[in-house]
């Protein structure tokens, strides 16, 4: 009897806990899914500064909080310690320590994770365009100037490629004087030398005015309401009272890319959910996120996944 209740015990801790990892992946689930009609909040970096030229700081937590916001400077983060889900624009991962990403500007963005035993922890460093600026104007700092400029979708570093850059990362927290402005140089062109993923296919090149958030806010609401729905661009314009030339030019000025594009982006990130939470056949999976065509589905998946959909849904599977 002390063995069964013992295994009782057990049993029910190992369901517990199950349900609290589920719990908490279904919640991130649902705000990626509303993720873009979210307005992200902006984060006032120049309060922090307190007289110093950028900031870098270490974080610390008991987790990572859902913190859906952006800031016209650049960001690199480095995450100590604690697991979870990064979200950055249109991009939705997981995390690990050891995860170091480069954030554009206005790039919005979030690391989310929940409570754990060891505290979540991280290195954050921000730098304004008007600090770095300087600097790019010698040869030296070429490399520096193209990285910035790939930043703006955010870029992910392997920490096997990058563990000399790291190591540099944690150092600059005990930095100071010119020894810590230095630092951060060397840190920027060591990274401009090494290979980087981009994060997110939507670039915030510039925060969007008050009007045109509204707009694109609209727009953005009404296809992930009805993405499963072919789409006519005349509807669309009467949304935003905007003639369809106008129409393409906003959407693409706003966002970065086209709307059928972006449309296809949504499709694909709500195929992928389907794929790893459901059995359907994947001919299914492509007409219920709104393809007409199978081939079409394949063929847009691949080109932005890099993998077809059998060998994603086999791929994730396959490390649950």
């Amino acid at each position: 009897m002390i063995k069964l209740a013992a295994i009782y015990q057990r049993v029910h801790h190992y369901i517990d806990k199950a349900y609290t990892i589920f719990s908490f992946y279904v919640n991130l689930y649902d705000l990626w899914n509303n993720i873009v009609l979210m307005k992200p909040s902006f984060e006032n970096i120049q309060q922090v500064r307190e007289g110093d030229s950028f900031v870098v700081y270490h974080y610390t937590a008991a987790y990572f909080p859902f913190k859906w916001h952006y800031h016209p400077e650049y960001e690199l983060t480095l995450i100590l310690s604690g697991s979870g889900k990064r979200l950055v624009g249109d991009n939705y991962a997981g995390f690990i320590p050891g995860d170091l990403v480069l954030l554009g500007s206005n790039l919005p963005h979030t690391w989310a994770s929940e409570p754990e035993p060891q505290p979540a922890a991280a290195v954050v460093i921000q730098f304004s365009a008007a600090f770095i600026t300087p600097f790019l104007q010698y040869p030296e700092c070429r490399g520096i100037a193209a990285l910035l400029r790939r930043s703006e979708k955010g870029l992910f570093f392997n920490k096997r490629t990058a563990a000399a850059v790291i190591k540099k990362i944690k150092t600059l927290l005990a930095a100071t004087g010119m020894a810590r402005l230095l630092g951060l140089v060397d840190i920027l062109h060591h990274l401009g030398k090494i290979s980087a993923e981009p994060v997110s296919r939507l670039a915030m090149a510039q925060a969007p005015t008050d009007r045109a958030e509204e707009r694109i806010n609209k727009i953005l609401q009404h296809v992930y309401r009805n993405y499963k729905k072919p789409f006519r661009v005349d509807q669309l314009c009467r949304l935003i009272h905007l003639s369809p030339g106008a129409f393409c030019k906003f959407f693409k000025k706003t966002t970065g890319k086209t709307f059928s594009d972006y449309v296809n982006d949504v499709r694909v990130a709500k195929a992928c959910n389907l794929l790893l939470e459901t059995d359907r056949n994947i001919a299914r999976i492509a007409y219920d996120v709104g393809f007409e065509s199978i081939t079409y589905f394949n063929r847009v998946f691949l080109k932005k996944k890099e993998i077809t959909p059998g060998a994603f849904r086999h791929q994730l599977k396959a490390h649950l």
